[in-house]
């Protein structure tokens, strides 16, 4: 065994998995693209404040799930838990508010949280993310929502349903979370619940313990409770869906992981994945900006979990991208030939085809070996009597069959062999 392996709960991704996985990320960012949504690379760590005060103190996140440490100047920063927080921390911080509105962004990669490592639910997970800063317009809450179930769509992933709900706004949380409080004080709480309670008491209804859950099964609804501007809202996202074939599954008890969310939030959920059915989801920020320091602009964005999409997918028995690392592989004989060849793959990878060859001194059988293994459709074959001759072999991998090629015509056959 390997004297070093990765830490828990760290998953590695490798060829032949790697393809599948870039492919899903890929995917989901693709979709952001298309609807405008321009790329945002965001630090790994930031200021630990940043996270507390964002995603909100009493969170599972913050208070039990963040890499925090101190840095070499004593300064407390933390690995990213999410992505919202730093994104609007880079929109105030570089002025983006200051310009066209909404400011729309997408990103990707790795955030971390201290967690119970187990199928679907890493300590270091990918994800894609959009968030949109500025307009408070439930059209822009549909379109981020559609843009998530389009990311889906294109993978081939269709056993996802979409669950919303709308945690209202300032002039009906209030009420709302004294009616919550009047409730939960009633019940048998531990000492940490109650605390909870008293702080928000929308986490207690966010606790995945059974046995909370089941006395919290008739705590009082935040949709009962909406203003009439927050209704509106919602009512209005609600028939743009309908009306961009999204279909959904309106979930009154569903209560989101961090602090921020307002109004719009929602879910994807994938059944195929037992336990950890979440495969992504968002909501409204309506005070986030203002709470970080910023002008008070609205938002709104997703998370989308890449790991938790690609088991969704073998779920299904899918799979996307493909496995072959290369498109062309080159088998040399001898050393003129091992020269000759690596003058042809590159010409070929500067014409966009991925190219390999086969080093050391496999002979013959073992070159065809690592050239079956690749996933290439075409293999170069050359020794010295081809050199000799001024050919190169040019040889189908799926049905064997190989023709020789003038050397000054092997690109443009090769070339045309991907154009067919």
């Amino acid at each position: 065994m390997s004297e070093f392996v990765a830490p828990k709960g760290v998953p590695d991704y490798i060829p032949p998995d790697s393809a599948q996985f870039v492919a899903v990320r890929d995917g989901l960012l693709t979709a952001a693209r298309r609807a405008g949504y321009g790329d945002i690379e965001l630090p790994i760590f930031e200021d630990t404040a940043l996270f507390a005060r964002g995603v909100g103190e009493s969170t599972d996140v913050v208070s039990k799930e963040m890499y925090t440490f101190a840095d070499r100047g004593d300064r407390s920063v933390t690995l990213r838990p999410e992505g919202t927080a730093g994104v609007v921390r880079a929109v105030i911080e570089h002025g983006l508010d200051r310009g066209a509105l909404p400011v729309k962004l997408c990103y990707s990669g790795p955030f971390f949280r201290y967690e119970r490592p187990q199928a679907g639910r890493y300590r270091q997970l990918q994800q894609v993310g959009v968030e949109a800063i500025g307009v408070d317009d439930p059209a822009l809450d549909a379109e981020v929502i559609a843009v998530a179930d389009a990311g889906f769509r294109s993978l081939g992933l269709d056993g996802f349903r979409l669950e919303i709900t709308s945690l209202g706004d300032d002039s009906c949380r209030p009420q709302y979370r004294e009616l919550l409080q009047d409730f939960l004080f009633g019940l048998p709480l531990d000492e940490e619940t109650r605390r909870r309670a008293e702080l928000n008491p929308l986490r207690v209804l966010d606790d995945k313990r059974p046995e909370i859950k089941a006395m919290t099964a008739d705590a009082p609804v935040l949709l009962d409770h909406l203003s009439d501007a927050a209704k509106q809202h919602f009512d209005t996202v609600l028939s743009h869906l309908d009306a961009l074939g999204v279909p959904y599954v309106i979930n009154p008890r569903m209560v989101r992981g961090l602090d921020y969310y307002t109004k719009t939030t929602f879910e994807f959920v994938h059944e195929g994945l037992g336990a950890q059915s979440g495969i992504g989801g968002g909501g409204r920020y309506d005070g986030l900006m203002s709470q970080l320091g910023g002008q008070d602009l609205s938002g709104i964005g997703f998370g989308l979990g890449v790991d938790r999409t690609l088991l969704a997918l073998r779920a299904e028995g899918k799979s996307v991208g493909s496995a072959a690392r290369c498109d062309v592989f080159g088998v040399p004989l001898s050393e003129a030939a091992k020269l000759r060849l690596a003058v042809l793959a590159s010409a070929l990878r500067a014409a966009g085809l991925r190219v390999d060859l086969a080093y050391g001194d496999r002979g013959l059988k073992g070159a065809m070996r690592a050239a079956d293994r690749s996933g290439a459709r075409l293999a170069l074959v050359a020794g010295d009597r081809d050199l000799d001759a001024g050919t190169i072999g040019v040889k189908d991998l799926t049905s064997g069959e190989q023709v020789s090629v003038p050397l000054d015509s092997v690109v443009s056959e090769v070339l045309s062999r991907f154009t067919r």
